[in-house]
């Protein structure tokens, strides 16, 4: 297969380029050269032809490498059996980027997101409405615009290569690499030991959580360039319901170390400022607005070959990895640091403290 990634030094990008050249395929990447520009140096990669540009029209002569590229390839009668957009955010751009590479792209994969959805009310499947936004041409990404956005890039990416876009739809990426820290804050806590805080919903056996290795994403989304499958695929796990109880012990499982769960009520959290998702990461407190979180049904992508890897190996290599690249992480990723999820050991201890004297004094 040869294909052409745009990005590819972020998170998910490295996972793809890995795995592409076990495969044994051609491999293209085009990017700013701004993220890890040394990532792909060595004899392992000699054979991948590096591009630099800003996928920006706007950016002057951004697309000039790829423009030429592309050019070659039409005087060639060569093509991609894919293009794989990882790095799509504004739909102008997607436009600029899907409309130039259609006529040398047997597919274009384009990564989305769950996030498509606002409404998290309900448990989505592919043909779930997307959310919209007021002004598509806003290119600014908060938590409103962020899945509304992506949304416009499917469909930029669906009217520029119609019959050949293969939308993704992943939720949230972990496992090595994930700078973002938000399942990782589980799998560091736990391995530490001692009592760990926990949140405990009104109805634990239904409090699901969903996430995907991104490892696994990878996999998947090769497969599906390698089958040759167009359309919308939500890639989330695991097959089947998880909840934030399993999830949890199945980490610990993964330790070698004394662990103890205080599952504290969610609603006394909340009242004591420990925020959902982030202060306690994959924590979403129950209520009807919040009914289809960690519900999307990814029936279809695991009939089209997703595979998720067991939660323990999951866990186990979020540890290792974190362990590894602690000291070259940048001081925001400190535990509690206010732009990283999760609370600080402090805190915790803190918390800790007032739910278990809050529940002696319940007792007597």
């Amino acid at each position: 297969m040869n294909i052409l990634i745009l990005g590819g030094t972020g998170f998910l990008g490295p996972h793809l380029v890995e795995q592409a050249i076990d495969k044994g395929w051609s491999i293209t990447v085009f990017n700013r050269g701004k993220t890890a520009p040394n990532l792909f140096a060595g004899d392992r990669y000699k054979a991948i032809v590096q591009l630099k540009g800003d996928r920006d029209p706007k950016k002057g002569e951004g697309l000039k490498s790829l423009e030429a590229l592309v050019a070659s390839m039409k005087a060639e009668g060569r093509r991609f059996d894919a293009v794989i957009d990882n790095s799509s955010y504004f739909p102008r751009i997607t436009t600029a980027s899907a409309e130039l590479l259609a006529p040398v792209a047997t597919m274009y994969q384009l990564v989305s997101t769950v996030s498509v959805w606002m409404d998290n009310s309900i448990a989505p499947d592919e043909s779930t409405p997307v959310s919209t936004i007021a002004d598509p041409t806003i290119e600014k990404i908060t938590g409103e615009t962020y899945g509304p956005l992506k949304a416009l890039c499917e469909q930029a990416a669906e009217k520029a290569c119609p019959g050949k876009a293969c939308i993704v739809r992943p939720g949230l990426i972990v496992g090595p690499g994930d700078d973002s820290l938000r399942f990782s804050y589980w799998p560091v806590r736990i391995a530490e030991g001692g009592t760990v805080l926990a949140p405990r919903a009104p109805k634990p056996s239904e409090q699901w959580v969903q996430f995907i290795d991104v490892r696994d994403l990878a996999a998947f989304m090769l497969k599906l360039v390698e089958d040759g499958h167009e359309g919308t695929f939500i890639a989330n796990g695991p097959q089947g319901t998880l909840t934030m109880e399993e999830m949890l012990y199945g980490i610990k499982a993964a330790v070698s170390v004394p662990v103890r769960f205080e599952w504290a009520d969610e609603q006394w959290l909340m009242e004591n400022q420990v925020a959902p998702w982030m202060g306690l990461p994959l924590w979403i407190p129950q209520a009807p607005e919040t009914a289809g979180a960690g519900r999307a049904n990814c029936s279809k992508a695991f009939a089209h070959g997703l595979r998720c890897r067991p939660l323990a190996d999951t866990a186990r290599d979020t540890i290792e990895d974190f362990a590894k690249t602690k000291a070259e992480r940048p001081a925001d990723f400190a535990w509690g640091s206010g732009r990283a999820p999760g609370i600080p050991r402090e805190r915790e201890q803190e918390l800790l403290k007032a739910w278990t004297s809050r529940s002696t004094e319940e007792k007597r």
